[in-house]
């Protein structure tokens, strides 16, 4: 039980500065909310120091798993036709296992002092976390405290060292009888309870393993780790098959041969050399025999896998273990005794579960890693036959698989709109913004945006991939969206609603934007609800990718333009608007011709003085002589000042032309909405 502590403003107010009464209650459940509210005694099953102690002690469990089949690996045949256990196995085995133990110690100390969910509480929510130290002992000694308790019992550390070594005669072998039935059952026991730590990791963190390769890695080592326990289980029934031949061989010939020969410390007993010379047993129990049917364990008699060192006889019976689960036992081929049957029938069931399990599971882990490629070429066979249905032009079917390819390229098949959906308001901005933020301020027109409004135009943004010869806007057709180029190129072009002879062509790139028609509509005090007509046609030239904003969002920027109050966003608007740039370029055309003609009539009026000026002088010497010459010139340059003044008015009708052919583009106020608010 705990005494209630508070926060206030995040600080720790002492108990003196609490109410008496409020001092003298006592907590018994919290939220996970407030968890950090209470004294940490007592853990949170959800928190994160608890998942990490609970895979730490699943790695120590799997550990267990493997360290107590090799306990059936201890005894070993002798040369001399006897049976000992290996002492450097045994210390060794016995070091690996107190260690183990001490892991299952602790994990009983830990379920001490971790609080549960109350069941009342799961109606909705998390539920709440029961901190009360007496109810979770008293919850857990009714539960599972006793079945954690056997399974941490040294109970082949106590037998090997301390029951057999004092033991004789028929007591002995009950003894080591009792060691491996131990060991089989603190294996099962063990092997239970790592089920539901499994789950617990599950429920707190998802997964077990997060990495597809880590979860197939998972369940080939708990495959390999049957197969372990099946060679070893193999290796103990191989060694009782081979002494109860001796022991039978013995049976018929008594008095002479007693069945204390078979010990290695009763090597040097009177007679046993002697029997041994004349009884014939090594061959009698051999393989080739024929006195006794070893059946499936007579591989380990023909291979000495019983009298070989340990990593030579654990190899093999690995090899077995994992050769006849992975065939379901078919290979194997049995004795009429009933054990060696049972055992062959538990290999093939095990080995049935374990693949329709674990590889099964294995499978689809690796499977995750091509899901998405093989969805995408099931979805483009559906398309292939769609095209082919439907008998699509030649360039069209192109254009389909350009499009696809390139959309899998750059996604992966993630539809990164969905998967943003489905997280909560505050956590999908920020990814939009960590996304888009640095391409947003790429575009001239955002560039002046402060932080909060950047965040809403990247959470408006929406990404559009296109592959060459796409074409994004039709000059006449309705705008619906306005896209801010990221990467690539396209040209933009109109023919001023399709006058003939008119054709003004650009490029545009990164930092570009298309579609400001949609701009100059939604700055519109106006309220109109038919959306504007594109004046040029885009087309992409190469691989494009873009973000969009559709016709709602371009108002809500359109709105954030307003609050700025700034000429040099109508500046940058002009600068980047193509519109404004053909009308620019017409202009300055028009001014060009306008300043040639008068340039043109300014030298011609200044020719036509100097001529003048040249034949009054000559007229007045020579008036009898050259008059017919005088007349021809004069009339040659009024004919010359006539066509002149043709060729300016033809000049002055293309200008006026050019000029009302493409009028001036609106310019949107970006202070109109004050304006109409005084």
């Amino acid at each position: 039980m705990f005494k209630l502590t508070s926060l206030i403003n995040g600080k720790q107010m002492p108990k003196s500065c609490l109410p008496k009464n409020f001092q003298e209650k006592k907590l018994s459940r919290v939220f996970s909310e407030d968890y950090e509210v209470v004294q940490r005694k007592i853990l949170d099953p959800r928190g994160g120091p608890l998942n990490q102690w609970n895979k730490c002690f699943l790695v120590a469990c799997l550990v267990s798993l493997f360290v107590d089949p090799l306990f059936f690996y201890l005894p070993q045949v002798k040369e001399k036709v006897c049976m000992d256990a290996s002492v450097l196995l045994e210390i060794s085995l016995t070091a690996i296992r107190s260690i183990v133990d001490a892991f299952y110690m602790v994990q009983i100390f830990v379920r001490f002092r971790t609080a549960y969910v109350a069941p009342s509480s799961r109606v909705f929510g998390r539920g709440e976390l029961v901190i009360d130290s007496k109810k979770i002992a008293s919850r857990y000694l009714r539960k599972d405290f006793w079945f954690d308790l056997l399974a941490a019992l040294p109970l082949p550390q106590l037998l090997i060292w301390i029951a057999i070594p004092h033991l004789r005669g028929s007591a002995m072998i009950s003894t080591k009888i009792i060691l491996r039935l131990s060991i089989i059952f603190q294996f099962l026991l063990r092997l239970y309870l790592t089920f539901p730590l499994s789950s617990q990791i599950v429920k707190a963190t998802g997964l077990v393993v997060e990495a597809a390769w880590a979860g197939a890695a998972y369940n080939l080592m708990l495959f390999m780790l049957a197969s372990h326990v099946i060679g070893s289980c193999w290796y103990l029934l191989a060694i009782e098959r081979q002494e109860q031949c001796w022991k039978d061989v013995c049976n018929l010939q008594r008095p002479t041969c007693q069945h204390v020969f078979f010990k290695c410390s009763s090597v040097n007993v009177s007679g046993r050399a002697v029997w041994l010379e004349s009884s014939n047993i090594t061959t009698l129990c051999g393989p080739d025999g024929g006195f006794y049917q070893f059946g499936i364990y007579a591989d380990a008699l023909t291979f000495g896998v019983t009298s070989t060192n340990f990593f030579n006889k654990y190899s093999y019976c690995l090899w077995w273990g994992l050769r006849n689960l992975s065939s379901v036992g078919q290979n194997l081929f049995t004795s009429t005794y009933i054990g060696e049957i049972n055992f062959s029938i538990i290999i093939s069931i095990v080995g049935l579960l374990l693949f329709a399990l674990l590889i099964g599971n294995m499978q689809t882990y690796l499977q995750s890693t091509t899901v998405r490629l093989e969805e995408w070429r099931v979805k483009r066979t559906d398309t292939e036959q769609w095209m082919h249905h439907r008998q699509l032009p030649h360039e069209l079917r192109e254009s389909v698989r350009r499009y696809d390819l390139y959309k899998w390229v750059t996604t992966r098949g993630v539809d990164e709109e969905t998967i943003l959906k489905g997280l909560p308001l505050d956590l999908r901005r920020d990814i939009k913004r960590h996304l888009c933020v640095e391409l947003v301020r790429r575009v001239p027109l955002f560039d002046q945006m402060d932080e909060r409004t950047l965040d809403a135009i990247c959470e408006r943004l929406k990404p559009v991939l296109c592959t060459p010869n796409t074409c994004l806007a039709r000059e006449g057709d309705p705008v619906n969206e306005m896209l801010f180029i990221i990467r690539g190129y396209l040209e933009s072009y109109t023919t001023d609603g399709g006058r003939t002879g008119f054709l003004n062509s650009c490029r545009i790139g990164a930092g570009d934007f298309c579609g400001e028609e949609l701009l100059d509509w939604a700055l519109d005090p106006r309220p109109i609800t038919i959306l504007p007509w594109s004046t040029r046609t885009v087309t992409a030239i190469s691989q494009v990718e873009a973000f969009a904003l559709n016709s709602e969002d371009v108002k809500f920027v359109a709105s954030q333009f307003r609050k700025l109050h700034s000429k040099q966003i109508r500046h940058t608007f002009r600068f980047y608007s193509h519109q404004w740039r053909t009308w620019a370029a017409c202009f300055i055309q028009a001014a060009w011709l306008r300043y040639k003609r008068r340039r043109e009539a300014a030298k011609l009026k200044a020719k036509e003085g100097q001529m003048v000026g040249l034949s009054e002088p000559v007229e007045r010497q020579t008036s009898v002589q050259l008059s017919p010459m005088v007349s021809e010139l004069a009339f040659y340059a009024a004919t010359l000042a006539a066509s002149a003044r043709k060729g300016s008015k033809r000049a002055a009708v293309s200008e006026f032309d050019l000029m009302s052919s493409l009028q001036k583009p609106f310019d949107p106020d970006f202070e109109v909405h004050d304006r109409f608010k005084q």
